[in-house]
């Protein structure tokens, strides 16, 4: 099994003492459009120096955890894991470029009148510091937004004209090969952690996680989504298509936000349908203009929307009895405002008492009696347990819309039923909230 050397981990100590740079979905999306190998290059550069800053403060990080908790098996394995995507990615080595490729690199948009991308904005719906890098930096660049230690920008378009040359291109395929390697070793990370946390649990004989590990998990989780955005993104664009207009790497800009609410309606029916055994699961109505479209990752949306309503359905399932013949409707309405586009979740399951909303947004809380058992590959790519169980579903929901500035809020009436509100910040410019 690999193992990090005392002089790597010096070097990730080293860079986690750098905050983290914040990229927004404008950012993006104005960045990725008809990108050349020379752009493809200005992006790999970014990722080269911003990745390590991030896997390094998950690192010490996990390796800080109190009561035990770095000494869990699952745990230390997640350490490794960034560890060694840390160890891969420093270590790539770079091409060797003439003085004039150089300074078409540096000077190649301004050159040509392009304009520098817009600085991002304050994520509207998160406290600042909510998501700094560690919570045991000081003076550091905790992320707080204000260091200038070590500032990094994602980079503008670089010349189309150019000749770039073939060290260039073999470098971003280079590059592109181990970010995917690298995403392929973190897809079972949220189920390792979900392990560790077990472990903990059991070793310490406890029911629920105290606040300081929620909030542990909460940036630890909330890194990971950007790490891998921004890894999907970047590889997304090596392997864009010329004629795709409506995508920017993952980023669709016009999402249409019906054909997804749809999707998700049928795939949750279904799930719901083979776990209780239903001929038919409770009906969805969906309300929403056929031609709303805005510019978004679709598989946030589609993963937000299949959560919060596999719980709804299973709120009505349960309430009302899987032998019932008319279960109430789950309504799906969704509101298109200048700022956001909400979608509000309406269901009859009974609610949620309120001692227990808070619990909610609790990993690892879960009223399913008894808890599946995970397996290390359990559906590697994200933690969809197949209806419920893990209590991983509407914490890690909201962590999705929280990222790109939106928010997911409950409100519940107990003896009727819960409505969530899934928040969508539709203007694009607010950063990662990271920092």
């Amino acid at each position: 099994m690999w193992k990090p050397s005392k002089s790597l981990m010096d070097k990730i100590t080293h860079y986690s003492t750098f905050p983290a740079t914040g990229v927004s979905l404008r950012q993006m999306v104005q960045f990725g459009q008809n990108p050349s190998q020379g752009t493809l290059f200005r992006g790999a550069q970014f990722l080269s120096e911003e990745l390590p800053i991030r896997l390094a403060h998950r690192v010490k990080e996990l390796n800080q955890l109190p009561d035990g908790l770095n000494e869990m098996p699952s745990i230390q394995k997640v350490a490794n894991w960034y560890a060694q995507s840390f160890e891969e990615i420093t270590e790539l080595t770079k091409p060797k470029l003439s003085k004039e490729i150089r300074d078409k690199l540096i000077n190649g948009g301004r050159m040509n009148g392009a304009q520098t991308l817009p600085a991002t904005t304050q994520n509207p719906d998160v406290v600042p510091g909510t998501y700094r890098s560690s919570p045991w930096q000081n003076g550091n660049g905790n992320g707080n937004g204000n260091s200038k230690k070590g500032i990094r920008r994602y980079y503008a378009s670089v010349d189309e004209g150019t000749h770039w040359p073939p060290e260039i291109v073999d470098y971003n395929n280079r590059f592109t090969k181990l970010l995917q390697t690298i995403k392929h070793r973190h897809d079972p990370v949220v189920t390792t952690m979900a392990m560790g946390i077990n472990e903990y649990k059991r070793q310490k004989q406890r029911m629920q996680i105290d606040n300081s590990i929620q909030s542990f998990l909460d940036r630890f989780y909330m890194s990971r989504i950007g790490i891998r955005m921004l890894i999907g993104q970047h590889v997304a664009l090596n392997s864009m298509p010329e004629n795709d207009d409506e995508y920017v790497g993952i980023i669709c800009t016009r999402t249409n936000v019906k054909d997804l609410a749809q999707e998700a309606i049928e795939n949750a029916r279904f799930v719901c349908e083979d776990y209780y055994g239903l001929f038919d699961a409770p009906k969805v109505q969906l309300v929403c203009r056929p031609d709303l479209h805005f510019m978004y990752v679709p598989g946030h949306l589609s993963h937000m929307l299949f959560e919060t309503l596999k719980n709804s359905l299973r709120a009505v399932v349960e309430t009302h009895g899987s032998d019932s013949e008319d279960f109430p409707p789950i309504k799906v309405i969704v509101a298109d405002g200048k700022e956001d586009i909400t979608i509000k979740v309406s269901d009859e399951g009974g609610g949620i008492p309120r001692s227990a909303i808070p619990l909610v947004w609790t990993y690892m809380y879960t009223t399913v009696e008894a808890t599946p058992s995970i397996e290390p590959d359990f559906n590697k790519s994200d933690f969809k347990a197949p209806m419920a169980g893990f209590g991983y579903g509407l914490p890690i929901s909201r962590l999705y819309a929280r990222y790109f500035g939106g928010d997911l809020k409950l409100i519940s009436m107990e003896g009727y039923g819960t409505d969530v509100y899934l928040h969508l910040n539709r203007l694009s410019s607010s950063s990662e909230p990271l920092q």
